[in-house]
C-alpha cells in the first residue's frame, strides 16, 4: 500500500472501498499524529467528560441536602439519580445510529443546549417548592419532578457527547485507541474530583446555599463550547475506511460482541450506580461531611491518574487481563466496605481505595475493546455499548442501591425500635421495580430534624411563618423530639446498616463480571491471543497481547 496521509487518519489519494481491506499497513503508511484543530477537538472533548464529572459528584453531594430539604425518601433520590444518567443511555444509542450523518458539530450544539438547560432547570426546584408551599404533598412533587426532569436532561446532554467524543477519539488516535479512550475518560474522574473540592470552598467561604454550589457547572461547559466553535470534525474511522450501516448494524449481533454488552451493563451498575451513593453513604459511616469530600477525592485521584497510564499496563496483561484483575478488586474493595471493621477512618479509606483502583479500567477499557475487536461497528458499536451501561445505570444502579438501602435499613429499624421506625418511617411505600416488594423507607426530612434537634426547622419557620410543610414538620418534632434521645442511636443504626449493606450486595455484581472476562481470556487463548482489528489507514499498536499470529482478529 502506498497511500500518502494527509493529517491524522486521512487518505489523500485511494481512499478506501466499501468493506475494503482489513488486516495490517506498513509503519511508513502511519499518520504522522493530530494537528491543531484534532488536539483542541480532544481536549475539548475531554472538558465535556469534566462537565459530566462535576454534575454528578455535586449532585451526590446534594442528595442529602435535597432529602431533607423536600422531604424525599433514599428510594425517590436513588430515581433522581437515576434519571441523571438513564437519558444518557437513550441519546448515546440515538445519536449513534445517525452521528455521521447528523454530523459530530452539529451534536455537540445539542449537547450543548441540554447542559444549560439541565443546569438551569435544577436551580429551579425551590422556587417552585416555595411556589406550592400551602400543599405540601403538592410542593414536594413539584420539586421532585424538576430535579427528575432536569437531571434527565443533564444525562441526555451527556449522552449526545458521548455519541462524539468516544468514536472522534478512535478517529484521532486510531494507533493506540485504548490508551487515548483512557486519557480522554480521565476527564470523568477529574471532574468527580472538581465537584467536592467546589463543595469545600463554597463551605470555607460560607456560602450555604446548594444552588451556587450547582450553578458553577456552567463553567467548563460554556468553555468546552467556546473551544469548539469553528472547528472542523472529522468522520468516524469506520465511515473513512467504506463500512456501510448494513455492515454496522450485523456487527452488533456478534455473539462475543453481545456479550461484551452484558458486561459493560454490569459495569454501569456496579461502577457510576455506586458512585451516584457514595459520598451519601460515607457521610453516614464517618459523620462527616468533609472526611466523606476527601475519601471521594482520593479515589477519584487515583483513578484520574491511572488512567493516563492504561497503556503501558495492557501491553502486559492485556486488556482483557485488565479487566478481570479490576472486576476482582472492584468486588473485593465493595465487600470490605460493607463490612464493620471499615466503619473508622482508615478502614474506610483502605476499603475505597481498593474499590477504586478496581473501578479505574472499567468503562474506557471496555470501549477500548470493542472499537479494537469490532471497528467494524463503528460509532454505533461504541454508543450502544456506552448506552447499555448507562441505562443500567439510572434504570438499575441508582435506584436499585436507593432501594436496598431503604429496604435493609427499615428492616433493621423495624426489628430493634418498632416505635422509632413508626416514627421517622415515609408516609408511602415505594419500589422501584415491580417485582420487588413496595417499602416504606426512612423520611429524611424528619431523619435531618432529628441530626440537629430541630434547629435549622426553627430557624426557617422565623423567617416563613405561615409555611405548611414546615408547620407541619414542626407539629411531628413537638411530638417526636420527647424520644429524640432514645431515637437517635437507632436511627443512625438503622442508616449505616442500610448503606454498608447495599454495599456488600453490589459487591455480586462485578464478582460476576471477573467470571465474564475469565471466559473471554480463554476465549481468546483459544484463538491464538487477543488481536485487535484493523482498518486500512492505520494499524494499531496494541495489536497483539497475548500472543498469536498475524492477521485480522475477531469480526
Amino acid at each position: 500500500m502506498s497511500e500518502q496521509f494527509k493529517g491524522p487518519g486521512r487518505i489523500s489519494s485511494q481512499p478506501p472501498t466499501p468493506g475494503g481491506p482489513i488486516g495490517h499497513v506498513p509503519v511508513g503508511s502511519l499518520p504522522s499524529g493530530p494537528g491543531t484543530n484534532e488536539k483542541v477537538l480532544f481536549w475539548a472533548s475531554f472538558l465535556t467528560l469534566i462537565a459530566a464529572g462535576m454534575g454528578f459528584s455535586i449532585r451526590g453531594d446534594l442528595l442529602d441536602v435535597w432529602g431533607r430539604e423536600f422531604g424525599f425518601t433514599q428510594t425517590q433520590l436513588g430515581e433522581i439519580t437515576g434519571m441523571g444518567l438513564v437519558g444518557f443511555g437513550v441519546t448515546i444509542i440515538g445519536f449513534s445510529f445517525i452521528a455521521d450523518w447528523i454530523g459530530y458539530g452539529r451534536l455537540m450544539i445539542i449537547a450543548f443546549l441540554l447542559h444549560v438547560t439541565a443546569a438551569v432547570g435544577t436551580l429551579a426546584a425551590p422556587f417552585l417548592f416555595d411556589r406550592y408551599r400551602d400543599d405540601p404533598e403538592m410542593a414536594k412533587s413539584a420539586a421532585f419532578w424538576c430535579l427528575y426532569l432536569s437531571q434527565l436532561a443533564f444525562s441526555l446532554g451527556n449522552g449526545t457527547c458521548e455519541a462524539v467524543i468516544n468514536p472522534l477519539t478512535a478517529k484521532l488516535f486510531p494507533n493506540n485507541k485504548t490508551h487515548y479512550l483512557n486519557i480522554l475518560h480521565a476527564g470523568w474522574p477529574g471532574g468527580l474530583v472538581l465537584g467536592p473540592l467546589v463543595v469545600m470552598a463554597c463551605d470555607r467561604l460560607g456560602v450555604v446555599g446548594w444552588q451556587i454550589k450547582w450553578g458553577i457547572i456552567l463553567l467548563p461547559m460554556v468553555i468546552y463550547g467556546v473551544m469548539m466553535i469553528g472547528r472542523r470534525f472529522p468522520r468516524s474511522e469506520a465511515r473513512e475506511a467504506g463500512i456501510p450501516m448494513g455492515t454496522m448494524v450485523v456487527t452488533l449481533f456478534a455473539p462475543i460482541l453481545l456479550f461484551l454488552f452484558l458486561l459493560h451493563a454490569l459495569i454501569g451498575y456496579v461502577e457510576l450506580g455506586t458512585d451516584s451513593w457514595i459520598i451519601n453513604i460515607t457521610k453516614i459511616v464517618l459523620e462527616d461531611q468533609n472526611k466523606a469530600l476527601y475519601a471521594f477525592i482520593w479515589t477519584n485521584v487515583l483513578m484520574f491518574t491511572l488512567r493516563f497510564f492504561a497503556g503501558p499496563i495492557v501491553h502486559q496483561i492485556s486488556p482483557i487481563g485488565l479487566l478481570f484483575g479490576s472486576a476482582v478488586l472492584g468486588s473485593t474493595g465493595l465487600w470490605m466496605l460493607g463490612q464493620g471493621f471499615s466503619n473508622s477512618t482508615w478502614m474506610w479509606m483502605l476499603a475505597v481505595t481498593v474499590y477504586g483502583i478496581g473501578k479505574t479500567f472499567y468503562w474506557p477499557t471496555m470501549l477500548g475493546v470493542i472499537s479494537e475487536c469490532y471497528p467494524r461497528g463503528g460509532a454505533l458499536a461504541l454508543g450502544i455499548s456506552g448506552g447499555i451501561g448507562m441505562i443500567s445505570a439510572g434504570l438499575l444502579g441508582g435506584p436499585g442501591i436507593g432501594y436496598k438501602q431503604d429496604y435493609a435499613a427499615s428492616h433493621f429499624l423495624q426489628d430493634k425500635a418498632p416505635p422509632t421506625f413508626t416514627r421517622y418511617r415515609a408516609k408511602e411505600e415505594e419500589s422501584p421495580y415491580p417485582f420487588l416488594p413496595r417499602v416504606a423507607g426512612l423520611d429524611n426530612a424528619k431523619v435531618g430534624v432529628l441530626d440537629d434537634n430541630g434547629k435549622k426547622l426553627a430557624e426557617e419557620l422565623e423567617s416563613k411563618p405561615d409555611d405548611k410543610s414546615l408547620l407541619e414538620l414542626a407539629d411531628w418534632w413537638n411530638e417526636a423530639k420527647e424520644m429524640k434521645d432514645r431515637d437517635k442511636v437507632p436511627v443512625r443504626e438503622a442508616r449505616l446498616y442500610g448503606g454498608k449493606t447495599a454495599l456488600e450486595w453490589t459487591a455480586a455484581v462485578p464478582a460476576v463480571m471477573a467470571v465474564g472476562y475469565l471466559i473471554l481470556i480463554f476465549y481468546f487463548l483459544a484463538k491464538g491471543g487477543y488481536k485487535a482489528e484493523v482498518l486500512v489507514g492505520h494499524a494499531a499498536k496494541d495489536e497483539e497481547f497475548t500472543g498469536g499470529t498475524e492477521g485480522p482478529g475477531e469480526g
